[in-house]
């Protein structure tokens, strides 16, 4: 975190996890697995005033550092739950239009990350035109494969895959048919985003648009 931008994404894959939002019109609800610092949360409330976050922390020593280190707002639209990914996945009634799933241990991807139960429970807990997104970085490739199958099957392979510079890898898992959206529509809207947010959006509207637009 940057004390001249306590709300900013400084981090290349929490920027590119955000591009999520080109596909939802307007965003209302978004769930967030693993609290952390609260980086994510702190810039989608500071940047959408209409929004709500859910952010799931299984530890909650973390939640009371992010509020008194890390300045984590006290407000009713960012709502902490105190539970495991697995467990709240498998009983919430909430529908998000994004869940935003970065679930690391100190040996590298949760497990929990990367079972079809959990997958399941995550689509069904996003809103009909709903978008999973995932970080991926520094995993075996038997567990990506073994994810990525799971992801293949499960969403019916409406997939985006792409990575950023450092390493990871984002994947935006859709509920149903990945939105249509022309290379300008895209772009625009990539610009709007990145004066709106102030992190490159447009760098990655052109990326998409490379990789799955041409």
């Amino acid at each position: 975190m940057k004390l001249n931008d306590i709300n900013g994404l400084n981090l290349s894959y929490t920027q590119a996890m955000m591009t999520s939002l080109f596909f939802i019109p307007r965003v209302k609800t978004a769930t967030i697995m693993g609290l952390g610092a609260g980086s994510m949360a702190k810039n989608l409330i500071s940047n959408f005033s209409k929004l709500n976050v859910h952010a799931i922390e299984y530890r909650e020593a973390v939640a009371r550092i992010a509020k008194k280190y890390f300045y984590l707002p006290e407000t009713e639209r960012l709502i902490i739950h105190i539970d495991d990914a697995v467990n709240y996945m498998k009983n919430t009634k909430i529908k998000s239009d994004i869940i935003f799933s970065d679930l690391y241990n100190s040996q590298g991807m949760e497990p929990k990350q990367v079972q079809s139960s959990y997958l399941h429970d995550c689509k069904n807990a996003l809103n009909k035109q709903g978008v999973l997104v995932l970080n991926i970085c520094h995993t075996s490739r038997k567990l990506r494969e073994e994810l990525d199958g799971l992801l293949e099957f499960e969403f019916e392979n409406r997939l985006l895959r792409f990575e950023v510079d450092s390493g990871n890898t984002i994947v935006l898992a859709f509920k149903n048919d990945i939105p249509l959206i022309e290379r300008e529509e895209l772009l625009t809207k990539g610009k709007w985003l990145q004066d709106k947010m102030n992190i490159p959006m447009e760098r990655y509207a052109k990326l998409l648009c490379d990789i799955h637009y041409v």
